[in-house]
């Protein structure tokens, strides 16, 4: 069997043939040669290649000039067929594994070992788990060098105390189970929690304070702490709250759109131990927190923690992975619960926490068809904004703000046919025809193009009306019918973090509501619910309750008039999502929601893999893949408005691994034969229906 080295030395059936005298600047290095053992003349590389095939560390000699700063870790420059690539020394070793010739390293990129062991094995966990590179998690885990920061940055840590100050649990006073958490952080424990928010104005008593708590009590045992938002206003929320708790100097952010300096120079001063608390994005899930004590996530629905590039870990994932290797504790929290989060509940991975008297802190839901004039009246009911709603809005005007959510941004962001109701398409690619204001003309969502001379293609009337209603549009109606009430929108670019707690309307899109103070809104109305519950989508009705508790959780407790008014839900039948919001019970919801998908074995109950490309590379691939036993196969079928053709692969978690193994191997066969056209491989895909 060809070793690893002897596919270095021989690369011509994959790769082009070296040209001679370009190998190195220097002589090469005989790994047979009886080095001394304690000199480590052989350094394995991680190289940067970026083929599947050539994912495993490659042997290189070790020049006398680089011995000192070559070390495990440490950024170098390989020559790997005919072209200096970047690359990690993963280790120094006595001998290499073959006895041929080695080439020697080119140069050492940094003498900065930004690559530690721990990091390393969650990369290697991450690839087998979701069957990608761990190039590729490495892309996503050590960001780019900046030599400045490098340079500027002190080796040392500086002096300041070596355990945060005594602090009083006001975040967790609520829990019956939070005390006895942060004791079990504080005794050097791992416990798993699932948090349950109950609504709290105030930053102390709300999600940001609990973990910044949680992360004092870690600090106080010697340990360190990594906390994951998924957005920059969350980190905002969070940054503020470890410096109340944890005093100035103790935390560091870490997130990927801090600009190459700012990030590099957050890496190294968790790395350097400066500090051993994280927050950020994403990106901070991997940051090299010295004596990992807890890794928490807040918001587990949030589709930001998905990362979008290969090989599409979810942040969820990879601080599991992680907690496991370096025996951390665990800790999400949320207003609503997933079903992910409820099947590590379920199982006993997390305890379920969850406050006493939670709907004494819940504003009063109520649906729009409950009030006597819309029960009555069809189309009062069918309105975009029924009475009901509208006289809430108008009492609560007198008290403070009123938060309005609409699911869809823009002015009139979907239209269809006035006579005949047929969805208004465009002429040119069939996608979706729009207004993007009262007076302008029909453009096309997905190409762009104006449809100036547009008629039913199925009746001929040239007029439409509108099938969805946007952000922009609903703030103009509602300006109109309260006048000299102030109009505030959020959300599509112009995104608000905070808005005075008096009188005023504020629009926002799901996910972009701003707080209201430490007072909340006097009321909220949730519209339109029919168009995030009619998603064509796995996680539609979950998803549709997280961003309505979400919007909820700004207003005030219903023992301060704090009033929900839900409007636009289908009646006549039972929806989960609606009830859970009605009852404010998101565990009730999710146990449900999560027996369905056991019963259909899927996701989160089952893993799932998709297969995406051309037809003849999709059939290509599953004839040369192997199934493991009870994987079930669906497809390959054609993407609407694409060339393209997708199969899913369905299989319970014991064949998992398997899978994800067999995966790979199809990866790295296709990459070693420059198929033209690769498929793309996922696991575990946020929604294999997509």
């Amino acid at each position: 069997m060809t070793s690893e080295q002897e596919a270095l030395l021989d690369l011509s059936a994959a790769l082009p043939r070296r040209r001679p005298g370009r190998i190195s600047s220097g002589p090469a290095v005989s790994a047979t040669a009886g080095a001394d053992p304690v000199v480590l003349p052989v350094a394995r590389v991680l190289v940067d290649s970026g083929l599947a095939h050539l994912d495993r560390p490659f042997d290189y000699a070790v020049p006398a000039a680089l011995a000192e700063e070559a070390r495990s870790g440490v950024r170098v420059k390989v020559r790997f067929s005919g072209q200096d690539l970047p690359g990690f020394v993963i280790e120094r070793v006595a001998h290499a594994s073959h006895p041929g010739r080695l080439a020697p390293l080119r140069s050492v990129v940094s003498p900065e070992p930004v690559l530690t062991p721990e990091v390393l094995a969650l990369a290697r966990s991450l690839a087998q788990r979701y069957a990608g590179t761990v190039g590729d998690v490495l892309r996503l885990a050590v960001p780019p060098r900046h030599a400045r920061a490098e340079a500027a940055l002190p080796l040392d840590p500086p002096l300041i105390e070596a355990t945060p100050p005594q602090a009083s649990a006001q975040a967790w006073l609520r829990y019956p189970a939070g005390e006895a958490y942060l004791e079990r952080l504080e005794g050097g424990g791992h416990p798993g929690a699932a948090l349950l928010l109950a609504p709290a104005m105030r930053t102390a008593q709300d999600w940001p304070g609990a973990f910044a708590e949680a992360a004092a009590a870690v600090l106080r045992s010697g340990r360190g702490a990594v906390l994951v938002v998924p957005d920059h206003r969350d980190l905002s929320r969070a940054d503020a709250a470890l410096t109340e708790v944890l005093g100035p100097g103790r935390h560091v952010r870490l997130s990927a759109d801090q600009g190459p300096q700012a990030r590099y120079t957050a890496y190294l001063k968790v790395l350097r131990g400066h500090v051993r608390v994280v927050v950020g994005t994403r990106a901070a899930a991997f940051a090299p927190v010295r004596r990992l004590g807890l890794v928490a996530w807040w918001d587990d629905g949030d589709d930001l923690h998905l990362e979008p590039r290969a090989p599409y870990p979810h942040t969820r994932e990879v601080l599991r992975l992680r907690a496991g290797l370096e025996g951390a504790a665990l800790l999400t929290a949320g207003y609503a619960r997933s079903c992910a989060v409820q099947r590590l509940v379920e199982e006993g991975e997390l305890a379920s926490v969850e406050a006493t008297r939670r709907r004494a802190a819940t504003a009063h839901v109520r649906r729009a068809d409950e009030g006597s004039e819309d029960a009555a009246d069809p189309l009062a009911r069918a309105a975009h904004v029924p009475t009901l709603a509208w006289r809430t809005a108008k009492a609560a005007l007198a008290q403070g703000p009123v938060l309005v959510q609409v699911p869809r941004r823009g002015y009139l962001p979907s239209l269809s046919c006035r006579t005949c109701r047929a969805r208004a398409r465009c002429p040119q690619c069939a996608g979706p025809l729009a207004l993007d204001g009262p007076h302008g003309p029909l453009s096309c969502r997905w190409c762009g193009s104006l449809a100036t001379s547009y008629a039913c293609p199925t009746c001929g009337d040239p007029r439409v009306r509108a099938a969805a209603v946007g952000a922009r549009r609903t703030a103009e109606e509602l300006g109109r019918a309260f006048a000299g009430v102030p109009v505030q929108t959020s959300g599509a670019g112009v995104v608000l973090d905070v808005v005075e707690p008096t009188p005023r309307l504020v629009i926002a899109t799901p996910g972009a509501e701003p707080r209201a103070g430490e007072e909340g809104y006097a009321a909220a109305l949730l519209l339109d619910a029919w168009s995030l519950l009619d998603r064509p989508a796995l996680d539609a009705g979950e998803e549709a309750l997280r961003r309505w508790l979400g919007a909820a959780a700004l207003v005030r407790p219903g023992s301060q008039g704090g009033q929900v008014v839900l409007c636009g839900a289908p009646t006549g039948i039972v929806i989960p999502a609606v009830e859970a919001l009605l009852r404010w019970d998101p565990v009730w919801a999710a146990e449900r929601e999560l027996a369905d998908r056991r019963d259909l074995q899927l996701p989160p109950a089952g893993r799932m893999a998709t297969l995406t490309g051309t037809r003849a590379a999709v059939d290509q691939a599953l004839a040369a893949l192997e199934l493991p036993p009870g994987a079930t196969l669906f497809g390959p079928l054609p993407l609407a408005r694409s060339e393209q053709s997708r199969a899913l692969i369905r299989v319970g978690e014991q064949g998992a691994e398997a899978l994800a193994q067999s995966l790979r191997e199809l990866r790295a066969q296709s990459a070693a034969r420059k198929d033209p056209s690769p498929v793309t491989v996922r696991m575990d895909p946020a929604d294999p229906t997509a």
